[in-house]
């Protein structure tokens, strides 16, 4: 096989391949660590980069197929894994020279999953710093790029994730998502991101365990690989309560088992708390939409005022990093990320008294939500307001800009769609929806009640299928 075809096949069918001997694994991991070393200077994805291990492993997993023993479902398939995760021994530094020589003791339950479903780690990438915003860059590592414009971001706050599997540096990532981080950078790069429902994919790092909204989720390039890698990574872990108690990821409805969509209500949501949308964007969403109606569903606007707790939000985010960070600033104030200081120093003057008041809010916006899936079975919305920002945005500063209008930060003019469903816990995925005019990617977000994370992936196949995308690829460097 020629490198192009490798490098953006499919997890599934490699595996495949690999147990049928088709494959080796040893060809494709060093034919993706190959890629890596010639895109890592133009894109910057990768914080470490594990030749030697990844390359051990591969020989591994050719030796078992080799000796016909029973082989787990992503066999021989390279992953990597943001540097949020923890890897055991291998350098997790948070994006932070602060973490620089971190090598943590034991991995996260998810890349313990991982291994145990015989993918291969292929290195850690990039993220800002401690994951504080929605661009992935920052003084410890410098900028990752967009594949498809060199000029944009990557999107974050797992932007290394979404850079490398768009160009084809590996078919499985493991991203985070607190406020966006996976599906902002998967629509930023025309890649599938999923939030799953909170809960059903542990997350062992949250420094709040009872109030997380911290999800771990795959990126990847088809809707298959993302059920795929969902499956392997869900399950409660006795570290994280919300596993312990989370509903777990349903089966795919039966209705959904076929093409027909005739009785599925869709509630569309064209505005949340964004005053525009970028007209491509809002265009690419209709036309998703109406893919779905031509199979049968009813679509209707949703039209209820919805209080989208914006500001109450981000109390709750840039409060938690006042704290959590605070005991970094003596030693590491110079060598910190500006726009994490300036969250921070506005996390700082917010009151107990509005801390509260905002985790309140959650709860009514949960209910909100909730109320919805009374009469929608789905939610859709645009991923972003736009494409990709360009890659010098300053998030603590810059005002984002849609055709001309300034409108407003990041999470008000950019990512508005994002961070209500990490605060409701509601399943959400991003699917590429098309292009834009300045060449890069669109995106649809599906958001379905808690628990319905594979009926969610399941309308992403049937949108892959009518509007097909993974044929699209990033122009060569």
């Amino acid at each position: 096989m020629v490198d192009t075809e490798l490098l953006f096949m499919p997890a599934t069918r490699a595996a495949a391949l690999i147990r049928r001997k088709a494959l080796s694994p040893v060809e494709l991991t060093r034919t993706v660590l190959a890629a890596i070393d010639r895109e890592q200077p133009r894109l910057n994805a990768f914080v470490t980069v594990l030749h030697d291990a990844a390359m051990d492993a591969a020989r591994r997993a050719e030796q078992a197929v080799m000796e016909g023993v029973p082989l787990p479902p992503l066999h021989g398939v390279p992953v990597h894994v943001k540097d949020q995760v923890d890897t055991a021994g291998i350098r997790t530094t948070h994006g932070s020279a602060i973490f620089a020589d971190n090598l943590p003791a034991r991995d996260d339950i998810t890349v313990t999953r991982l291994h145990e479903a015989g993918t291969i780690l292929l290195g850690k990438t990039t993220m800002p710093e401690f994951g504080h915003k929605g661009l992935t860059d920052g003084p410890a590592f410098g900028t990752t790029r967009n594949p498809w414009d060199l000029s944009r971001t990557a999107g974050g706050s797992s932007g290394g994730a979404a850079a490398a599997v768009a160009v084809g540096l590996g078919p499985l990532g493991l991203g985070t998502d607190g406020a966006g981080s996976v599906r902002i950078p998967a629509a930023c790069c025309g890649i599938v991101g999923v939030k799953a429902t909170l809960g059903s994919v542990p997350w062992e790092a949250s420094a709040d365990t009872f109030a997380n909204n911290v999800y771990a989720g795959p990126m990847t390039r088809t809707v298959t690989d993302a059920a795929v890698m969902l499956s392997v990574i869900a399950g409660p872990s006795p570290r994280d309560a919300q596993s312990l108690r989370g509903p777990g990821i349903a089966p795919v409805s039966p209705a959904l088992i076929g093409g027909d969509l005739h009785g599925l209500r869709i509630g569309y949501i064209p505005r949340a708390c964004n005053a525009k949308v970028q007209a491509e964007m809002a265009a690419n969403t209709i036309a998703s939409l109406d893919a779905f109606a031509a199979r049968g569903a009813l679509i209707e606007e949703v039209t209820d005022a919805i209080d989208w707790m914006e500001f109450p939000g981000r109390i709750m985010y840039q409060a938690g990093f006042a704290v959590s960070c605070a005991q970094y600033l003596p030693d590491w104030h110079n060598r910190m990320d500006p726009v994490l200081l300036a969250f921070m120093e506005r996390g700082g003057k917010f009151s107990l008294a509005q801390f509260r008041e905002a985790q309140f809010a959650r709860t009514r916006l949960f209910r909100t939500i909730q109320d919805l899936f009374t009469r929608y079975d789905v939610l859709v919305t645009p991923t972003l307001t736009r494409t990709a920002l360009p890659a010098d945005f300053d998030a603590a500063h810059d005002e984002v800009e849609i055709d001309g209008e300034k409108c407003g930060i990041t999470r008000q003019g950019w990512s508005s769609y994002m961070y209500p469903f990490n605060l409701t816990g509601h399943p959400a995925v991003t699917i590429p929806s098309g292009f834009a005019q300045d060449g890069l990617p669109t995106a649809v977000q599906l958001v379905g009640p808690w628990g319905g994370d594979m009926d969610l992936l399941r309308l992403g196949a049937i949108l892959e299928q009518d509007r097909p995308w993974a044929q699209h690829r990033p122009p060569a460097g």
